[in-house]
């Protein structure tokens, strides 16, 4: 009798909930992959966040809600730093790590510029809506259907918004908080982004690449921050490929 296929776990960025993953996991069913998108603490089914909130916090709530046997770990964004420190320090719940987009030891004048953002993030939250999406769908090149343009915009409205702080808070400081540990990370993992993403930029999955021993970087042409979104057949292919050559080398 052939094991069982880890699952596939998913987990979303900052402001989101599991209905980003919608279009991928419609694709890898069809593959005949299991799947399972949690929500983020403070995210949507989740009870909202009203204490200040550490990355370890957070990957702390999500080890507990995620399958016990192993599982191929993928994260977005925020969900890629939580994804990191399961990896990290419950190495035996992960399978496989795929950080998505994920920031990676922020240089001083990137760390800058995001926090110059959390210090105004609460001010007008629709007004940062606004921007977030110009930011990740550009009216005037996007070819992202405008129904998942509309579902992100109000995903992002329907926020706590002192939930989204806490947890933004997190996603602004995180990556210091993980970033020393990476080279304890022992499974196999890819790190993953857009080609334009200028937050989560193409050099910092080349940082995380560089800094956790079994990694490779793959570079998505043509997507920002929202990569899975703008080309999901081209992250489900990188996503597949990767999975399978993982499983192939646990079965070796």
């Amino acid at each position: 009798m052939s094991t069982p296929r880890p699952p596939i776990v998913l987990l979303h960025g900052v402001g989101l909930d599991r209905t980003m993953w919608a279009p991928l996991i419609e694709r890898l069913a069809a593959d005949g992959r299991r799947c399972i998108a949690l929500d983020l603490p403070g995210h949507g089914a989740e009870p909202p966040l009203r204490a200040p909130q550490t990355l370890g916090s957070l990957a702390e709530d999500v080890l507990a809600r995620m399958p016990a046997e192993p599982v191929h770990l993928v994260g977005f964004s925020l969900g890629a730093l939580i994804a990191q420190h399961i990896a990290r320090y419950a190495p035996g719940r992960v399978a496989s790590l795929v950080s998505v987009n994920s920031v990676c030891l922020r240089t001083p004048e990137e760390a800058e510029r995001v926090e110059a953002r959390l210090a105004t993030a609460g001010d007008d939250f629709a007004e940062g809506v606004a921007a977030s999406i110009e930011r990740w769908y550009p009216a005037a090149t996007t070819q992202v259907p405008q129904p998942l343009i509309d579902a992100t915009r109000e995903t992002l409205l329907a926020n706590d918004i002192e939930s989204y702080l806490h947890a933004y808070t997190v996603f602004v400081r995180g990556d210091r908080e993980i970033g020393p540990e990476l080279g304890g990370i022992r499974v196999p993992s890819l790190a993953i982004t857009g080609e334009h993403d200028p937050g989560s930029t193409p050099e910092m999955s080349r940082r995380l690449a560089a800094a956790i021993p079994d990694c490779r970087v793959q570079i998505v042409p043509n997507t920002r921050h929202m990569m899975p979104v703008e080309d999901t057949a081209a992250f489900a292919a990188a996503l597949t490929a990767f999975v399978d050559e993982s499983e192939g080398t646990h079965r070796d």
